[in-house]
């Protein structure tokens, strides 16, 4: 049983008062709080996971034409390579831009626009995130899909010749 009791008094009071010997019962007192805690730990509710849709394609279809395929290379320090066709004959030159407005959402929505002129197909994006490229980044570069309204996209594993770009580039 928790109890409280007073202090003794001091020796050499001057003053000789009648003392009351008070006691204080905190049982129920005790017994309130854990019932407190069990109450709060019980009826609250974690921070659930929140998870992106991701549909990954099973098979192969059609070939890819160069002329619709964006590639974005992620690479270190939050910076990432971009061009257009194949490597070999890019239709926009490997360029190195960062995760922010004016960058990769600019180079989208530019060159979405341009593709759809010139084929009157949208684009599609091929996302190769590196061995130094950063788990956020990924999730960054899909956000920015998203708000591009860029709809046809894939994850794929980066070649050796985009990890040599990446090198020349200085963001391997």
């Amino acid at each position: 049983m928790a109890e409280l009791n007073p202090s003794t008094p001091k020796a050499g009071g001057a003053h000789k008062r009648k003392k009351m010997n008070l006691r204080v019962d905190l049982t129920a007192m005790v017994d309130l709080a854990f019932l407190l805690i069990t109450f709060f730990i019980m009826t609250t509710t974690l921070a659930k996971p929140k998870a992106m849709d991701l549909a990954m394609p099973v098979g192969s279809g059609d070939p890819v034409p160069a002329s619709r395929s964006l590639t974005v290379c992620l690479g270190k320090n939050n910076q990432l390579m971009y061009y257009l066709g194949e490597l070999k004959s890019p239709l926009i030159a490997p360029t190195v831009t960062g995760f922010n407005q004016r960058g990769i959402r600019k180079v989208l929505l530019e060159t979405g626009k341009s593709v759809y002129d010139k084929t009157g197909k949208g684009m599609i994006v091929l996302v190769k995130p590196s061995d130094h490229a950063v788990y956020n980044n990924l999730v960054n570069v899909l956000d920015e899909l998203t708000i591009t309204n860029v709809f046809t996209y894939a994850i794929v594993d980066i070649d050796p010749h985009d990890t040599d770009m990446l090198k020349q580039k200085g963001i391997y």
